[in-house]
């Protein structure tokens, strides 16, 4: 099954319960007290790999399992029983280690796949297995004690835990003579366990939290809590956690008479925690701390039913209110220790760590559902007065320090909290939304990033909480704004989470309120969906939602004073791009107000501010010009002259390449040919310089978008005198001078205007030519000049025979053509392959382009002439099957493009039919799964492309490429194409025949392709490398018996072993000294062979002696 599929698919049963259930008892079944061989242990380990695997399946959906839980778990813990039932009675027997961990995981994952809480309940817990379980972990020589064993001992824990809950007398487990023996074996148990980091102190705090709640130990607790205080004032951590654990459950599940006599001393320790700068620095102490004064304050209050309201729509459309109360005396006394614990806990709320907050919410929540309402409503104010700590009034979001990131989350969470119980009374809710308001936009830079996302989350997550517990009428004054800031944020955050928490707040409230205006529309629209990828959310959601008058008016707000400046340099390109489409709702009314509104923006002092408002100026003035009208140019001349405004050493200076590079965007985009006839005069005087200062620029980026300028302006007028200037400045510039230069050449429109187009074709093919002195030295700039070579060529041609002679096309493939033999190597790898596929996806298009206008073309032979048009398809098939995936891929493309071409309407089309073309066409588009598979995939590739060897046409460079495919280091490429040769070689015959091609014609090919390179490694070694897979196959054992087949095998000897003494690449050495090994089989050659040999035993390099005496051996 897909494994994207898998992981979102929901299950409606435990389907797949069968196989559980088999492979669970195959790992019951075995004996624990004998070691497995191995075949065993292989087996039991893929039982286990099963079962973890379907644990994983079903982790999402645990509650498939309930119905099956206790004939799953039971025969589990039943063994486990029974192992340590065996463990105790005899002592000294040895079990296997890697049985009785499988046991344990097995538990373990359970435990971890439901909870403890639920998996216990399936254990044994009869009273007389406290001394199978307590004997048992208390083995001096146990299993327990291993270090690797934890998840049984944790087990064994969370048993012991269980059967102490069952109420019987622990002294009848004692010795007459040493009472209170039971219960002091279990106490020490918990206490040595409780200083371990992991699962094993969880375990040992829910024994010990169980163990003190007995009617029969809870005398106990007072000298433990004493211990607890010296342990905190020792500041061990590791311990002090522990004890913090078994403190927090008891408190939590004890009984209010044995705790209320501890509230003091509990009160004590948290004081001691605070003091103790040690322990206040640990995380998970302030958490339990925090969770301790919560649950204490709550045993000193009365229990009362929950004042929780649950809002929710009828079938029929009513909304309806649940209200639950219970008799709440209003009067009742508060403790004086609560405000105490209050103010704790509102500091709390504060804490830098996350968790701490969190708990810190939940228990102000827990203890006001307790409170009268008068203190449950000073409560909340208090919360809502944690908002204003570090606020300035007048001052917005953005001005707040980054130090109210902790506070604003902290009240958020508690407000959340707050309100899911019903808490938040209507008098408050106008408060509280004033302050949320602010907070779903809560996003303060800090560095390179950005905080806040926390606290939008939290923000969003107050609002759904609101829609379950308040009432419609107090609400309905504030849903229109509520709705906007909902789908303002589910549209344009910047994180996915906090877009689908806004969409799940206003899914609820359409739900449970129905006050939102089109709520199941726009819901439609914002789903889950719909708002997880950031550019749907952008540009498709937030125009559809824009549709709705009651929401595009403050969408376009939150574009224009947030979004386009944001920090983000994409969230400001997105936001542009937004804020065009919904301009595109009603240009005529929206396209000038809104521009008029960024124009404000364009001396601000903050440049992520003026590019944001080019941007967005940049997508108004494109949508002008997609709808042509007079009133439409006239607009785009508005918008062009805004330029202006921004200071020109801010669009000049050299760091600002994102202002340039919009504001070149910007002239591309509003230039008009008025503004252009003007020159000095124009509203942007400066902008040619803009433009230049552009092309000079060292970024990629905005040489582009210099260039696009350029090419709004070649449409314009003759751009000549510019193109010869470019040509003489940037043609020995620095390198990014002439990658800007091609850039620029390639998007000219030449149909338009000539523009020195002979100039320019003149030098693009001397930049590439690697016997012209004007070739260009870097990589990135040739790359350019061959992507640019197919654009002008298509640019021109309607006009094609006014423009270039057949000379000229011949000279643009021979430019081409020669570039499908760079292999520039530097500390980046293959960056000659960017050379290579830019002239791959320049012949075949250019090869499209010819064909379908051959008919216009009068000498179409001379222009593309057949030969030349087979050569070079020949050679694209050479790539098509070198070791570079990306370069596979896009030639395999480009070839099955030219194989569904039609043929050139000229007379004797046949002669650019390509060679073998209904083969290839069997080979690779025989089925729809053909079409999709990419030729990166080797294991697809290499067995269908050798069969093209029999295409006479193409045979050597596809040899030539298949051979290096065979060298090559990766494994994906090397072993596909390794065994696709041999298997295609072994089915050829010996002698040639009418298949067209034999084996003796392959060796011939292969020794051809080196006779005249033996100096070259890069050509030596695949080749070498070749004929070893074909000896080492048997491929060449049947040579000997034909009658050139001696000489061929004599020849491959000669060539292989040359010079070895003056060998010096390893690789190559061991490759030759393989051939002479591997030839010593065959009869006609192995006394030559054997001669061979002695040359490598008696080699200057000690390491090709031991190799050698290593494969003779």
């Amino acid at each position: 099954m897909d494994e994207d599929t898998q992981e979102t698919r929901l299950f409606a049963a435990f389907e797949r319960h069968d196989e559980f259930v088999a492979a669970q008892n195959t790992l019951l079944a075995v004996d624990l007290f004998a070691e497995p061989t191995r075949e065993e242990e292989d087996a039991e380990n893929e039982c286990n790999r099963k079962l973890m695997m379907i644990f994983g399946e079903y982790q999402e959906q645990s509650y498939l399992l309930d119905p099956y839980l206790e004939s799953l778990v039971f025969p589990v813990a039943g063994c486990l029983r029974k192992y340590a039932m065996t463990c105790v009675s005899t002592p000294g027997a040895q079990s296997s280690h890697s049985r009785v961990g499988r046991l344990a995981d097995l538990l373990h994952n359970y435990i971890k796949f439901r909870g403890y809480k639920t998996i216990t309940r399936f254990f044994p817990h009869e009273v007389a297995d406290l001394s199978i379980a307590l004997d048992f972990i208390r083995l001096p020589s146990g299993p327990v004690k291993e270090l690797s064993q934890w998840g049984l001992r944790y087990a064994v824990l969370l048993w012991l835990s269980l059967i102490c809950r069952i109420p019987f007398d622990l002294q009848k487990f004692d010795d007459a003579t040493r009472s209170g023996e039971t219960a002091d074996a279990i106490e020490v148990v918990g206490k040595d366990r409780l200083n371990m980091a992991g699962l094993e102190r969880e375990g040992a705090a829910t024994l010990l939290s169980r163990f003190y709640a007995r009617k029969d130990t809870r005398q106990r607790f007072t000298s433990f809590v004493e211990w607890s205080i010296t342990v905190f004032r020792s500041s061990e951590i590791l311990l002090s956690i522990g004890v913090l654990q078994v403190l927090c459950e008891l408190v939590k599940s004890g009984s209010s008479e044995q705790l209320q006599a501890f509230t003091q001393q509990f009160l004590e320790i948290t004081d001691t925690l605070e003091q103790s700068a040690t322990l206040a620095s640990n995380t998970l102490v302030r958490k339990y701390r925090t969770k301790l004064l919560s649950r204490v304050a709550l045993r000193l209050m009365p229990p009362k039913v929950s004042r929780s309201k649950l809002t929710f729509r009828s079938l029929d459309g009513d909304i309806s209110n649940e209200t639950v109360e219970g008799n709440i005396d209003e009067d009742a006394d508060v403790p004086e220790e609560i405000d105490t614990i209050l103010e704790s806990l509102f500091k709390s709320l504060q804490d830098k760590d996350t968790v701490v907050r969190w708990t810190a919410a939940k228990g102000i929540a827990r203890l006001s559902e307790r409170l009268p309402s008068d203190f449950s409503s000073q409560v909340l104010e208090t919360i809502l007065g944690l908002f204003s700590i570090h606020s300035v009034a007048g001052a917005s979001v953005y001005d707040t320090p980054a130090i109210a990131e902790a506070t604003w989350h902290g009240a958020s969470l508690a407000s959340a909290e707050m309100a899911r119980r019903g808490l938040v009374e209507p008098a408050a809710l106008p408060s509280l939304l004033g302050w949320l308001s602010k907070a779903l936009y809560f996003d303060i830079r800090k560095g390179a990033h950005s905080i806040g996302s926390n606290v939008r989350d939290a923000a969003a997550y107050v609002i759904w909480a609101l829609a379950r517990a308040q009432d419609p009428k107090s609400f309905s004054p504030h849903a229109r704004e509520l709705a906007q800031w909902l789908v303002s944020v589910a549209l344009f955050d910047r994180e996915i989470h906090i877009r689908r928490a806004a969409s799940a707040a206003f899914q609820e409230h359409v739900g449970r309120m129905a006050l939102f205006p089109h709520g199941i529309d726009v819901l439609r629209k914002t789903d889950f969906y719909a708002v997880s990828v950031r550019r749907n959310a952008f540009t498709v959601a937030a125009p559809q939602v824009a549709e709705h008058l009651e929401y595009r008016s403050y969408l376009i707000d939150h574009i224009i004073s947030i979004t386009l400046r944001h920090w983000d340099v994409t969230m400001r390109e997105l936001g542009a791009q937004a804020l065009r489409r919904i301009c595109e709702l009603d240009l005529k009314t929206l396209g000038l107000e809104c521009a008029s509104k960024m124009a404000g923006f364009l001396q601000s002092v903050d440049v992520a501010d003026v590019h944001g408002a080019l941007a967005a100026l940049v997508g108004i003035s494109e949508a002008y010009r997609t709808q042509k009208s007079e009133e439409n140019a006239s607009n785009r001349r508005k918008i062009f002259a805004f330029i202006a405004i921004v200071p020109q050493d801010v669009v000049l200076a050299p760091r600002n390449g994102l202002v340039l590079a919009a504001a070149c965007d910007l002239i591309a985009s509003s230039l008009t040919l008025q503004e252009v006839e003007l020159q000095e005069k124009s509203s942007v005087p400066h902008w040619r310089r803009i433009v230049d200062q552009g092309l000079r620029y060292r970024s990629s980026s905005v040489q582009q978008a210099a260039a696009a300028a350029m090419a709004t302006t070649s449409s314009l007028i003759d751009c000549s005198p510019d193109v010869h200037r470019l040509i003489k400045d940037f043609r020995h510039g620095s390198q990014s001078q002439q990658q800007s230069l091609c850039y620029t050449l390639g998007v000219l429109d030449y149909n338009a205007h000539s523009h020195g187009f002979s100039e320019v074709f003149k030098c693009l093919l001397d930049s590439v030519n690697p016997n012209s002195s004007a070739r260009m030295s870097s990589i990135e700039a040739r790359r350019n000049c061959f992507q640019t070579l197919p654009k002008i060529i298509a640019n021109v041609l309607p006009r094609l025979t006014e423009y270039l002679t057949a000379g000229s096309m011949c000279g643009a493939f021979d430019a081409l053509d020669s570039g499908l033999d760079d292999y520039t190597m530097d500390e980046r790898g293959d960056v000659g392959s960017w050379v290579r596929m830019a002239c791959i996806q320049g012949l075949a298009s250019i090869f499209e382009d010819l064909f379908r206008v051959s008919a216009s073309i009068p000498e179409f032979a001379s222009y593309l002439p057949a030969e030349r048009y087979h050569s070079i398809v020949a050679r694209l098939l050479r790539q098509g099957v070198e070791r570079l995936d990306n370069v596979r891929q896009i030639t395999g493309h480009c070839l099955l493009r030219l194989l569904r071409s039609p043929l050139p309407s000229v007379p004797h089309q046949e002669q650019w039919r390509i060679k073998g073309s209904e083969l290839m066409m069997e080979l690779f588009l025989n089925d729809a799964t053909d079409a999709m598979t990419s030729w990166s995939v080797g294991e697809w590739l290499f067995p269908k492309v050798v069969e093209l060897l029999r295409v006479q046409e193409y045979r050597q460079p596809l040899l030539t490429g298949l051979i290096h495919s065979v060298g090559a280091r990766t494994g994906s490429t090397h072993r596909p194409a390794s065994s696709s040769l041999v298997s295609f070689a072994q089915g050829l015959p010996l002698s040639p025949d009418d298949s067209g091609y034999s084996l003796l014609e392959l060796c011939d090919d292969l020794i051809e392709s080196v006779q005249d390179r033996t100096t070259s490694n890069a050509v030596m070694v695949p080749v070498l490398q070749t004929f070893n897979m074909f000896l080492e196959a048997d491929v060449l054992s049947d040579l000997s018996s034909s009658d050139n087949g001696p000489s061929k095998l004599e020849k491959l000897l000669n060539i292989a072993t040359r010079n070895v003494l003056r060998l010096k690449n390893v690789q190559r050495i061991q490759e030759s000294m393989k051939i002479a090994v591997n030839l010593l089989s065959i009869s006609s050659v192995s006394t030559s062979s054997s001669e061979r040999i002695i040359d490598f035993l008696s080699h200057p390099y000690p390491k090709v002696v031991f190799l050698h005496h290593l494969r003779c051996y």
